[in-house]
C-alpha cells in the first residue's frame, strides 16, 4: 500500500489487501547503501523559487523508489543557503540560549557568520550547545520543562530537519499528523471525525504517552534513524543534540534519556520514534488482528484509536502496553481511557440502561456524542473548558501588561487575540463557546477600561461602540471535516 496516496485519509477498512504493507523491522538490518544517488547540491527550493529545482528532489525520488536505501551522502545538502533560509524562519523575538546571542545581533554580521558555521558543521568542529531550561505552564497546573537551544543550534537543526523530511515524508504514514510539512492539527481532527462517523467505530481508546519526551529511549532513536541514515556526519549531529544537556540556574546536567523540548529536531525525532515503536506496530496489528474496522490518528505523541468491537479494542491495548513497554514507554495508567464512542453509541447504552456516552479530548476540543435537528448522529467538537479558563486568564494578565496603551493600541492587540482564537476554535458546532470566548474578552476589556478611567464613566452604550469597532463578531470560520477532508486527500497526497 503506497502510505502517502489513499490511505493517508486515515480512515482503513478492516481487512485490506494481504500484501498492504511490509512487516515493521525494529533494528537495523542489511539494506542497500544509497550512495552517490543523491549527489546533487543546489540551492534550497524554498528560497530559490518554484522554478529552481531543489537538490533534495533527487532524495525524494529515491526515498519514495527504494523503501531499503539507506543514505551515505545527505549533509552537503546543508548549504549556505539552506543555513540561511533557517535563520530568515527563526522567530526575531525567540529568547536567547546559553549564550545569550540574539537574531538580530547575530545578524550584524550575517553572512560572515552563516559561513563560519557552514565551516565548523562540514569540518566537524561544531559544538552543540546545552539548552537553557526555563517552565511553562500547562493547562492542569504542573510545570513544562523547556529547553531553550542557541541560536545557531536552532539554524543547524532547521537545516538538517529540511534535509531529513526530504527522507522521512515519503515513510512516514497517513495517519501521522503532527509536525510535518503541509499538515496540521486541523488536518488531524478532520480526519479523525470523518472516521467515527463514517467508519463502524463504536469503542475509542483516548490514549496518554506518559512524559514521552523525557522518557524517549536514545539507543533506540539511533537505531531507528540508521534505518534509513547511513550519513555519519548527520548522525554525529544528532548524537551531539542528544548529549548537549541543559543548564539550569547555572548548573549544568547530562541528558542520557530523552529528547530535549522546544528543539527544533525534537518534532522529527519524535516522529521518527513513533513511526516504528507505534505507527508501523498498529498498521501491522490491524492488519494481522483487527476482526473489524479500526483508524487511528496520531498528533506527535497524542494518538486516538477508534474500534468496531470491544474484543479488538481490549487486545489492541493489552499489546500496545506490551509493545510500549519494550522502548521505554508508558501509557498514563489515569489519562488513558478505553470508552464505548461512535454511532450507535447512545442508543446501545441507552438499551443497556446506561447514561450517555463519555466524552474525550484532542487536540484542544472536547468530542462529544451528539444530534442533529432530525435525529442523526452528530459529532460534536466544543472548547475544552480549562483550556479556554487558561486562555482567559492569560488575556486578563495580558491586558494588565497592557493597560496604559491607548485605546486602538489594545484593541488591535485584543482582535488579534479573538481572530486567532477564532482561526482555531471556530469550527461547525462550536459557536457557543467561541461567542463565550469574546464575550469574556470584551467584559475582561471592559472592566480594564473603567478601572483606569476613573473620572471618566464608561458606560455600556460607549463601550459597545468601541467593542464593535474592534473585537471581530463570533463566526465559524472552519469548514465541516468531510469537506476539507475530501479536498485536502482527492487526487493527490496530502503532503506534497
Amino acid at each position: 500500500m503506497h502510505e502517502h496516496g489513499k490511505s493517508d485519509n486515515l480512515v482503513v477498512p478492516a481487512k485490506p489487501p494481504n500484501n498492504a504493507g511490509g512487516p515493521a523491522a525494529e533494528v537495523v538490518e542489511g539494506r542497500r547503501l544509497a550512495e552517490g544517488n543523491t549527489g546533487s547540491s543546489t540551492r534550497s527550493g524554498r528560497s530559490a523559487g518554484p522554478s529552481v529545482t531543489s537538490g533534495l528532489d533527487r532524495v525524494r525520488e529515491v526515498a519514495r523508489r527504494d523503501k531499503e536505501a539507506r543514505f551515505t551522502a545527505l549533509l552537503h545538502h546543508v548549504d549556505l543557503a539552506r543555513l540561511w533560509a533557517a535563520y530568515v524562519a527563526i522567530n526575531p523575538k525567540a529568547a536567547p540560549g546559553v549564550d545569550q546571542v540574539t537574531w538580530g545581533a547575530y545578524g550584524q554580521d550575517l553572512r560572515a557568520n552563516l559561513e563560519d558555521l557552514l565551516r565548523r558543521v562540514h569540518s566537524g568542529a561544531y559544538r552543540a550547545s546545552p539548552s537553557r531550561r526555563v517552565y511553562i505552564p500547562k493547562p492542569d497546573g504542573r510545570q513544562r520543562p523547556l529547553g531553550i537551544a542557541t541560536l545557531e543550534d536552532k539554524i543547524v537543526q532547521r537545516a538538517v530537519v529540511e534535509v531529513l523530511n526530504a527522507v522521512y515524508e515519503e515513510d512516514f504514514l497517513g495517519f501521522s499528523y503532527g509536525f510535518r510539512p503541509g499538515r496540521g492539527p486541523h488536518d488531524a481532527l478532520d480526519a479523525l471525525a470523518v472516521g467515527i462517523t463514517e467508519r463502524k467505530v463504536n469503542w475509542i481508546l483516548d490514549a496518554d504517552v506518559s512524559d514521552f519526551f523525557t522518557k524517549l529511549d536514545q539507543a533506540w532513536l539511533m537505531k531507528f534513524l540508521e534505518h534509513r541514515i547511513a550519513d555519519k556526519r548527520v548522525l554525529r549531529l544528532i548524537r551531539k543534540w542528544l548529549a548537549a544537556g541543559v543548564t539550569e540556574d547555572g548548573n549544568w546536567s547530562e541528558t542520557t534519556e530523552g529528547s530535549p523540548q522546544g528543539a527544533s529536531v525534537s518534532p522529527l525525532l519524535a516522529n521518527v520514534y513513533l513511526h516504528y515503536v507505534f505507527d508501523r506496530w498498529a498498521r501491522q496489528w490491524r492488519l494481522k488482528h483487527a476482526r473489524g474496522d479500526m483508524i487511528v490518528t496520531r498528533f506527535a505523541d497524542d494518538f486516538v484509536v477508534g474500534f468496531q468491537y470491544l474484543g479488538d479494542a481490549k487486545r489492541f491495548l493489552n499489546d500496545l502496553r506490551k509493545r510500549f513497554a519494550k522502548f521505554n514507554l508508558e501509557l498514563h495508567p489515569d489519562k488513558t481511557r478505553l470508552i464505548e464512542f461512535g454511532r450507535f453509541a447512545a442508543q446501545n447504552r441507552k438499551e443497556r440502561g446506561l447514561a450517555k456516552p463519555e466524552t474525550f479530548d484532542f487536540l484542544g476540543f472536547t468530542h462529544i456524542c451528539g444530534k442533529t435537528k432530525d435525529g442523526r448522529f452528530w459529532l460534536r467538537r466544543v472548547t475544552i473548558k480549562k483550556r479556554m479558563r487558561a486562555k482567559l486568564k492569560q488575556v486578563k494578565a495580558e491586558l494588565r501588561r497592557r493597560r496604559y496603551w491607548s485605546i486602538p493600541e489594545q484593541g488591535s492587540w485584543l482582535a488579534s487575540v479573538v481572530r486567532g482564537h477564532l482561526a482555531y476554535y471556530a469550527v461547525p458546532g462550536n459557536i457557543d463557546s467561541v461567542s463565550a470566548f469574546r464575550d469574556q474578552v470584551r467584559w475582561i476589556w471592559r472592566e480594564a477600561l473603567r478601572r483606569r478611567s476613573q473620572r471618566h464613566r464608561m458606560t455600556w452604550e460607549r463601550y459597545g461602540r468601541i467593542a464593535a469597532r474592534w473585537l471581530p463578531p463570533a463566526r465559524i470560520v472552519r469548514p465541516y471535516p468531510s469537506v476539507s477532508f475530501a479536498a485536502r486527500t482527492q487526487g493527490k497526497s496530502p503532503v506534497r
